[in-house]
């Protein structure tokens, strides 16, 4: 297991737009680590940085606290498994898996006992003699995860994983990544734009914008303390208002609510809540008035957009509680699930 730091690590190709902007990362050994963003934002290039695949314009990587920049990708002991699978459509599974070792000499029975076990951890034992052509996608998939896996890399390098595969795949592969990784703790970094795949898979999430980290920690912190306003539409809060904070209390448009432990000084602030978290109708304080805009029933709950005051609030309800167009209703906000950000909170 290999600890990373990336310190200060810029990329400037020279073309008036830095890629990467002086991102800093301390990533503990054996963890798994999403770079999460926008495309466009830097994450790829990030990640080819770390497996030496592009060089930083500024700044430092280090594998367990010995600088990697001079050192060729082929030893940083870093495997890299890119969004499309770049099998070699003339060899068998076998050979693609074992294709690494065989390179650096091994035996050919040393390397088809390796190539054996490693196709047992991605439960392809049997398909030794297919070709890429007679897979599916998700096998492919698993095929190129398992060539980078039967080297025993000291770091596992994801590049979108499972962007190429339908809904049903992604979550077998998902599950399967997620078994392989806390099996064997080998630090993995892997590149996402999809916020609930960084959710489930990552310990802790880097979110990039235009090459600049704005938040890093797990993935709860994204939704319970968004370091910002982008961020916080980002994870999906759609309900944000201009408030003033004056100590256990915020104005908003809404009406005044109370708060429980906001760590966040008085002033002006943004405030947010997700639909999700507003309770339909219950008693006690930060009770507001509604009127049911829209509602759209999804099978596994009812989404609700509803009016105060002429402001307009979203609202997750659950299956069972229907609501017609028209209907008046009452929204209660817990004051511990009120989100406070400070008005030009940078990020972080």
């Amino acid at each position: 297991m290999t600890a990373v730091n990336l310190i200060h690590l810029t990329k400037d190709y020279g073309t008036g737009e830095v890629a990467v902007k002086d991102m800093s990362l301390d990533i503990a050994s054996g963890e798994m680590i999403g770079l999460l963003g926008p495309s466009g934002c830097g994450k790829t290039t990030t990640l080819k940085m770390i497996a030496g695949l592009i060089r930083p314009s500024e700044g430092d990587i280090t594998f367990g606290g010995a600088s990697v920049l001079g050192v060729p990708p082929e030893k940083r002991g870093a495997v890299m498994v890119f969004q499309n699978h770049l099998l070699f459509p003339y060899m068998s599974v076998a050979d693609n898996v074992g294709f690494g070792l065989k390179m650096r000499g091994m035996s050919v029975a040393e390397r088809r006992r390796r190539v054996s076990e490693t196709l047992a951890m991605v439960h392809l034992t049997g398909f030794e003699e297919r070709r890429p052509a007679d897979l599916s996608g998700g096998q492919q998939q698993r095929v190129a995860l398992a060539r980078a896996l039967v080297t025993k890399p000291r770091l596992l390098l994801l590049d979108e994983p499972l962007s190429n595969l339908d809904a049903h795949l992604r979550l077998e592969m998902r599950n399967l990544i997620l078994q392989l990784q806390r099996e064997s703790r080998i630090t993995t970094i892997f590149v996402t734009h999809d916020q609930q795949e960084a959710v489930i898979l990552s310990d802790r999430t880097a979110l990039i914008f235009d090459g600049v980290l704005q938040q890093f920690g797990p993935p709860r912190e994204f939704y319970e303390r968004p370091a910002s306003e982008r961020v916080a539409r980002f994870f999906g809060t759609e309900n944000l208002f201009v408030g003033t904070k004056v100590g256990n209390r915020v104005q908003t448009v809404l009406g005044a609510f109370e708060l429980n432990g906001v760590a966040v000084d008085d002033g002006p602030v943004t405030v947010a809540i997700r639909p999700e978290s507003i309770v339909l109708g219950e008693a006690g304080p930060n009770r507001v008035s509604a009127v049911v805009e829209s509602a759209l029933y999804t099978g596994t709950g009812t989404q609700l957009s509803a009016l105060v005051e002429g402001v307009r609030v979203k609202v997750q309800a659950g299956a069972h509680e229907g609501r017609a167009i028209g209907d008046r209703i009452v929204l209660t906000l817990p004051s511990d699930r009120i989100i406070v950000i400070p008005a030009s909170a940078p990020p972080r």
